[in-house]
């Protein structure tokens, strides 16, 4: 059990990323579908407004559950916003490639392929948060 509880220790913010990633994935592909499928929209332009908001709620969640930061000025808060879009904006190209290829070129589904890209793009997002937005650094957490 104390190894369990190690474990758990270790991994919790990549878990807590796991289950908020699954979910931002989920409000991704809901808003996809009903903006390609449902409403008859281009895929582009479906995925653009999926990106939009499952970054508003991604920016949420890996802020207070996943990478707990706790800025206290309107700076450093804008700044943290303005780093987390940025570098969803770098998966968002990723994610427009993968969708372009797998829809244009090679002629697959696009829920299909959107599903394997999301993959690639919940990944890449991860070790940007990680590296580039949530780091922590000595005093960044009250200072800013």
């Amino acid at each position: 059990m104390n190894r369990i509880i190690q474990l758990y220790a270790k991994y919790k913010d990549v878990l807590a990323y796991l289950i908020f990633g699954g979910l931002t994935t989920l409000v991704n592909l809901v808003v996809f579908y009903v903006t390609v499928t449902v409403w008859g929209w281009n895929y582009q332009v479906g995925n653009i407004w999926a990106w939009f908001l499952s970054v508003l709620f991604a920016y949420v969640t890996n802020r207070v559950w996943v990478f707990h930061s706790h800025f206290v000025s309107v700076k450093g808060l804008l700044s943290e916003a303005v780093s987390f879009f940025l570098a969803r904006g770098v998966t968002l190209l990723m994610d427009m490639a993968i969708m372009w290829v797998g829809v244009s070129l090679l002629q697959q589904n696009d829920m299909l392929t959107k599903l394997v890209d999301q993959v690639v793009v919940v990944v890449a997002n991860y070790f940007f948060s990680k590296w580039f937005v949530f780091r922590k650094t000595k005093a960044s957490s009250m200072d800013d």
